[in-house]
């Protein structure tokens, strides 16, 4: 007797198991298609209110500054592909910020986004804020000489599943003081879309 209740005890201990797997496994996907829904929600806003943005689904974007490399992974994170307007002149960038919003960083080039285009770095900021204490911010500083700012290399532009595949390097300084020192960033991007 003492054998038999032991093992319906087993049994119904077994079965309140794989129902709480089963249940977390449902809430798993739940909420990876509530994540999906939210991502196309976010692209068509982006789409509508801001043609030529885009949101990568994929890829990463990777930099390095002084002794540290970075790394934004678009299935985490937020990476986006911008083009903008601002009066008669044409913009286009990158921007980024991961899902711990301990990190983020932006680049901009003046001209049109395209396969195999080069051009010069307009703007540019990393901002790393590793606790609540602490904020490191780099920023291009106004005292760089037009040309000197650095330079972004788009290989690849919307091309089937690719959003943007090219690299970059810049020049970013701690504060915005004349002679400050400049610190070399460089990196590389391989961001995907939906096709």
């Amino acid at each position: 007797m003492h054998s038999k209740r032991l093992t319906n005890w087993c049994i119904c201990f077994i079965l309140l198991l794989s129902g709480m797997v089963t249940s977390c496994q449902k809430e798993a996907s739940d909420k990876e298609i509530e994540q999906q829904q939210a991502s196309m929600k976010a692209d068509s806003a982006i789409a509508k209110s801001s043609p030529g943005n885009y949101l990568a689904v994929g890829g990463t974007l990777t930099l390095k500054v002084q002794d540290s490399t970075y790394t934004f992974d678009a299935l985490q994170d937020s990476v986006a592909f911008v083009n903008m307007s601002v009066g008669d002149d044409q913009y286009f960038g990158i921007t980024a910020i991961n899902k711990a919003h301990t990190m983020s960083f932006g680049l901009s080039s003046k001209g049109i986004a395209g396969t195999d285009v080069s051009r010069a770095v307009e703007g540019s900021q990393l901002i790393l804020r590793p606790d609540a204490m602490h904020n490191q911010q780099y920023s291009l500083t106004r005292f760089t000489k037009p040309g000197d700012a650095g330079n972004i290399k788009l290989l690849e532009y919307r091309q089937d599943t690719i959003l943007a595949k090219g690299s970059f390097f810049t020049f970013l300084a701690k504060d915005d003081k004349e002679g400050s020192p400049l610190y070399r960033v460089e990196g590389n991007f391989n961001l995907k879309i939906k096709k």
